[in-house]
């Protein structure tokens, strides 16, 4: 598919010069070749949002998980660690696409790989924001209409305040959401078009937050919190193995990698695509690290896996009920709005590796409309008919995950077709292999070992 992108004259310089890449599944910058109304470009704050709301989805709730294992110094300290892991793999992204004039990360990765290269890329993307988007829409059927995959039945929001009833059902009210929140905002042709969304996605985190840091106040106003620990507590093999099932978690906090250069084609000064990467980052790891903190220091060793599951309970203050209530519909509302900012690149790249040769995916309103309506009924049935997927994308996306965080940009980087690699950025790329291929290797022993725990052999 091509792009129709090529810059007027009259466009300013920074415009003027970004690379143009033929087949590369991005979007127009150019109002006159797409028939969008009047597009100046991106502003800087819509950027800024729509990359955060790609880096802050569910995984905000295992962070406090983390934090029971390593401890506060050890934890924050890997957060901080990995937003700047993150920011270089993606100046490399962005270094690399400049050199050679790649428009897209799928460009990229042919450029360096070839056709192989691209369809490595479009693949990783399919499966991992498949899983992502099943994922979130599990959790907010769990949040809204409650759920007994565990054997109990945990009531859910509406399941709470109205009785139960057929229509705050599990499936219809996934239906509602699929039909008057999913799919307007997935029929958004440019990115910039969901920065406002985005903005209120980001808001809706920090309520979250707020909340959690008012409770934690008020619990260590009257003493009830204890003395949080601040290093791991390694006494044997077996605690020393855990310490590295957060590692999973911890790489692919900030997995963004699949929407830079989609905000970069928008952005009215692409000079600023560096800036906004920074602010994202900047913005995300200290939402990231204050929820770790307060999260952890409000429930202690008794943090679930998934700390919204702890906001199920009686919190010991007054209101617990109505407080309990806000965090799991602000953070159901965040993941609605996530939703379309995560589906927009799988929907480019489904339609890169379907349709490579196809006129422009923005003039085909047609092919747009039944990949569009495809994918959302697909990731619709995974949520209401497969729900133990979680399990099954434990493996595949958090593989996909890593290797669009890490391997990728590195294999990029030590490819170096143009020889720009510094000696620095190779030893940080096989530091980023390694550990991407070692996060790897634990997740998907870990997951192993549970699922045989949980479903042992019938012969045991």
């Amino acid at each position: 598919m091509t792009t129709g992108n090529i810059a007027s004259k009259k466009e300013r310089k920074s415009r003027r010069n970004k690379p143009v890449d033929e087949n590369a599944p991005l979007l127009p910058k150019r109002q006159e070749d797409a028939g969008f109304d009047e597009f100046n470009g991106a502003s800087f704050t819509g950027a800024v949002f729509n990359l955060s709301t790609t880096i802050v989805g569910a995984g905000i709730m295992a962070l406090p998980a983390t934090m029971k294992v390593l401890g506060l110094v050890l934890g924050v300290s890997l957060i901080i660690f990995m937003a700047f892991l993150a920011e270089a793999s993606i100046e490399m992204l962005l270094r690399f696409s400049g050199a050679g004039k790649c428009a897209s990360y799928g460009g990229l990765m042919g450029d360096a790989f070839g056709k192989t290269g691209r369809i490595m890329l479009q693949v990783a993307v399919l499966i991992n924001n498949v899983g992502v988007l099943i994922v979130y829409m599990i959790i907010i059927g769990d949040v809204l209409s409650g759920t007994s995959s565990s054997g109990s039945h945990h009531a859910g929001v509406f399941e709470g305040w109205f009785g139960e009833h057929w229509w705050n059902a599990r499936t219809f009210v996934l239906l509602v959401t699929t039909l008057f929140v999913f799919s307007p905002l997935a029929c958004f042709k440019r990115i910039d078009s969901l920065s406002y969304t985005s903005a209120l996605s980001v808001a809706l985190a920090v309520v979250f937050l707020v909340i959690t840091v008012g409770i934690t106040i008020v619990k260590l106003i009257n003493g009830s919190i204890a003395m949080p620990r601040l290093m791991p507590d390694v006494t044997d093999m077996t605690s020393f193995w855990k310490l590295f099932t957060t590692v999973p978690v911890l790489v692919t906090a900030y997995i963004c990698h699949f929407n830079v250069h989609s905000i970069d084609n928008e952005l009215e000064d692409s000079t600023q695509i560096k800036p906004v990467v920074r602010t994202a980052l900047a913005l995300c790891s200290s939402v990231y690290v204050m929820t770790s903190i307060f999260g952890f220091l409000l429930f202690g060793d008794a943090t679930l896996d998934d700390v919204l599951a702890n906001f199920d309970m009686d919190l010991g203050i007054p209101y617990s009920s109505l407080l309990n209530d806000a965090v799991r519909v602000s953070y159901a509302a965040h993941l609605m709005l996530v939703f379309p900012i995560v589906f927009f690149p799988l929907r480019l790249n489904l339609d890169g590796l379907l349709f490579p040769s196809a006129q422009p995916f923005h003039q085909a309103n047609t092919r747009f409309a039944l990949v569009t309506i495809g994918l959302i009924a697909l990731i619709f049935l995974g949520a209401n008919f497969i729900p133990s997927i979680w399990d099954a994308f434990q493996f595949t996306g958090a593989t996909a995950a890593v290797c669009l965080g890490f391997i990728f940009p590195a294999s990029i980087t030590l490819r170096d077709r143009h020889n720009i690699a510094s000696k620095r950025d190779k030893i940080l790329c096989i530091f980023m292999i390694a550990l991407a291929v070692f996060s790897n290797g634990v997740a998907i022993y870990s997951d192993a070992y549970a699922l045989i725990r949980k479903n042992p052999s019938p012969r045991e």
